[in-house]
């Protein structure tokens, strides 16, 4: 569990750290640049003391991570960052999620994966009928979804978890912030959606179809 507990601190302590300037201790401008230092360094051991298949993995959540950033938050517009762009923290801040989401799942029992993920259903089922949060029931049909059919459903399941848990503290202190007006869709959203672990379980399938490949032509004996 030490990865864990290095993760979550990460996560939290840097959140709080870049949000408020390490309480006004430092000029706002410098705020992230610890905290990119930071994870960039724990990123850098880890691919350094790891094995191939991680690193690939790792690899991976960048390549995929970074430019859907980019597009949300920069194209879309779904979220704004705090400070405008994207911190460079953040996609190394992905693979720190996506590896803490691995160790819950590990934990948990095959068979919780789907019922884990009821309480959020009366939860969407308000939004929607408020009208504050319409976005909600799709995105709980594609956390089900991929629960129920991906090939890794205690990962999706544990990603609802753990990545609103993550977007609450970073909403909370302000490092981000969601349209309550999803563009281009008509729908609306809370601040963060609720289910916004779609968005992780969807990139975390990629990576896993991704790693996969990479696995199979290493067994061919091709390289890349």
């Amino acid at each position: 569990m030490g990865r864990a507990i290095l993760y979550s601190l990460t996560i939290l302590l840097g959140l709080w750290f870049s949000a408020t300037a390490c309480g006004g201790l430092l000029p706002d401008n410098l705020a992230e640049w610890p905290v990119n230092l930071w994870c960039w360094g724990v990123f850098a051991y880890i691919y350094k003391s790891t094995n191939r298949k991680e690193r690939i993995e790792m690899i991976t959540v960048l390549a995929f991570a970074t430019p859907m950033e980019l597009f949300f938050s920069e194209v879309w517009n779904i979220y704004e960052y705090q400070r405008g762009l994207m911190p460079l923290f953040v996609p190394a801040g992905h693979y720190f999620l996506f590896d803490l989401g691995r160790i819950v799942a590990e934990q948990m029992k095959q068979s919780l994966a789907l019922p884990i993920l009821i309480p959020f259903i009366p939860m969407v089922g308000y939004g929607v009928y408020d009208g504050s949060d319409t976005s909600g029931i799709l995105l709980l049909v594609l956390v089900l979804l991929f629960t129920r059919f991906g090939p890794q459903p205690r990962l999706y399941a544990s990603m609802a978890w753990v990545a609103l848990a993550m977007e609450i503290v970073g909403t909370q202190l302000e490092n981000w912030t969601w349209a309550n007006e999803v563009p281009w869709t008509g729908l609306t959203a809370w601040n963060p959606p609720l289910l916004v672990g779609a968005f992780y379980c969807f990139g975390d399938l990629l990576v896993n179809m991704t790693v996969v490949r990479f696995e199979e032509k290493a067994s061919l004996g091709v390289y890349v």
